[in-house]
Parts: C-alpha cells; sequence; structure tokens
C-alpha cells in the first residue's frame, strides 16, 4: 500500500489495539468449521462482536490525515457501519456476516494495518 504519512501517538496506538482485536477475533473463531458452530458457542461468539466493536471504535479515534491518506485502501466508513450495526442491532446480528468477514475480510485489513504500522 503506498503510504506517505507519518504516525501520531494516538494513530499508532489505534492501529496497534485495531490488530490486537484482530488477533483474538482470530483466537476465538479458529476452533469452529462453520458459521453456525461459531454462533452456538455464545462465549465465543460474543467476544468476537466484542473485538468487532473495539475496532470500530478505534476508527474514530483515528486521525482525518490518516483517514483521508488511506480510505482508498482501507473502507474505514464499512468498518465503523459494521460496528454501529453490532452495537445497535446486536441480537439482529447474522452469524453468517460474521463469519465471512473474519475469513474474507479481517486477513486484509490486518496486512494493511500492519503495513502502516511498520
Amino acid at each position: 500500500m503506498p503510504y506517505m504519512y507519518n504516525l501520531s501517538r494516538t494513530d499508532y496506538f489505534c492501529l496497534l489495539n485495531m490488530l490486537d482485536a484482530i488477533a483474538k477475533i482470530k483466537q476465538y473463531c479458529t476452533p469452529f468449521n462453520s458459521a453456525d458452530d461459531l454462533y452456538n458457542d455464545s462465549q465465543a461468539f460474543d467476544a468476537s462482536l466484542m473485538n468487532f466493536i473495539i475496532i470500530g471504535e478505534m476508527v474514530e479515534k483515528l486521525s482525518s490525515e490518516l483517514i483521508e491518506a488511506t480510505e482508498n485502501e482501507i473502507n474505514w466508513f464499512k468498518i465503523k457501519g459494521f460496528r454501529n450495526i453490532l452495537a445497535h442491532n446486536y441480537f439482529g446480528v447474522d452469524a453468517e456476516e460474521v463469519w465471512q468477514i473474519v475469513h474474507n475480510g479481517l486477513p486484509k485489513l490486518e496486512t494493511q494495518l500492519k503495513e502502516l504500522v511498520k
């Protein structure tokens, strides 16, 4: 990801918190083979959702400079939107959507965030 921006201390720590939350989600989801299996383990499912909320909260704390410098590579709006869905429609969360994000969206985001904090 071509990126020319000096991270502020706040941005750096927000990105590290996001990476930590991603690591926890991966850890919680690893034992499961399907969205239904994850959903049926309420502790792992709830813990995963909480960490998605943390990721969204960290996006809120990022500087506008960082958001603008990276918005072509990272869809911050979508990340915040998913946080809002989880926080405000908790009992309507689709386990399959969570499963797809864990397996298709998080790996790419993790790679992008690691690139930013190097």
